[in-house]
Order: structure tokens, then C-alpha cells, then sequence
């Protein structure tokens, strides 16, 4: 069984890779500056994730470096200038392309827990052994 500290480095590890993607996703909707972007992912997680400046900025700064996202300097309503970054044609077909495998990935994991019976894949007996080849 887990215990907090195991879960935490499950849960880090979960985001650190998916990070890129919930952020393609919240840019897909339209231009936001970092933290508007941090709270979208925050509202859209029902607060399950929360995104801090040390995971975000360099998730933007990769995917600015991968051409996914473009971003510039925009006035604020109040305060300094802002970075706005926007979604590239490039972003938006990998977005379309992580959300294909999320969905395989999610798919897979709940048929492993939940067992999915009737799934049958040639070599493996529904028990989950290898079969033992007949012609022997």
C-alpha cells in the first residue's frame, strides 16, 4: 500500500508528464498569460492540480523551444507587461496527438483494474498466463 510520501512521488511523476499536455489543452481554448493558465488547470481539476511557477514557466519555456507555443509581451490591465503565449498549428496537432494515446493509456489502466473479462489478446489465457503452445 502507498503511504503519503509514496503517493506524493506517484503524483509528481503523473504530472510531470502530462503537465505539457493539460497546458496545450487550456491554451487550445484560446491565448492566457502563466498564471491564468495555472488557475485554468487548477478550476478545470476541480483543484486536484495545482500548478507551481517551478513546473509551469519551464513546461512553457519547452514547449516555446518545440514550437507548440508561441508567446510575447502584452500590457496588463494594471502593473507590468505580461507574457501571453498562444497555441501553435503545431501545438494543436500535438495536442490532438496526446489526447489519442491519453485515451489508449486510460483505457488500458482501467481494464487492468477493473479486470475487463472480455478482452482476449492471442497467446494469453484469460487468466493472464501464456498459453502453452498445443504442438509441443
Amino acid at each position: 500500500m502507498y503511504d503519503g510520501d509514496q503517493s506524493a512521488t506517484v503524483r509528481r511523476e503523473l504530472l510531470k508528464g502530462n503537465t505539457p499536455t493539460m497546458v496545450l489543452a487550456v491554451l487550445s481554448r484560446g491565448p492566457m498569460h502563466g498564471y491564468g493558465i495555472a488557475r485554468e488547470i487548477e478550476r478545470r481539476s476541480h483543484g486536484a492540480v495545482v500548478l507551481r511557477e517551478g513546473t509551469l514557466y519551464p513546461t512553457l519555456y519547452g514547449l516555446e523551444q518545440q514550437g507548440m507555443v508561441t508567446a510575447d509581451w502584452q500590457p496588463a490591465p494594471s502593473g507590468p507587461k505580461r507574457r501571453v503565449y498562444r497555441i501553435t498549428e503545431e501545438g494543436l496537432a500535438e495536442l490532438d496527438a496526446r489526447t489519442r494515446s491519453w485515451s489508449v493509456f486510460v483505457r488500458a489502466i482501467s481494464n487492468v483494474i477493473g479486470g475487463a473479462p472480455d478482452v482476449h489478446i492471442p497467446g494469453i489465457t484469460p487468466a493472464g498466463h501464456v498459453a502453452r503452445d498445443p504442438g509441443r
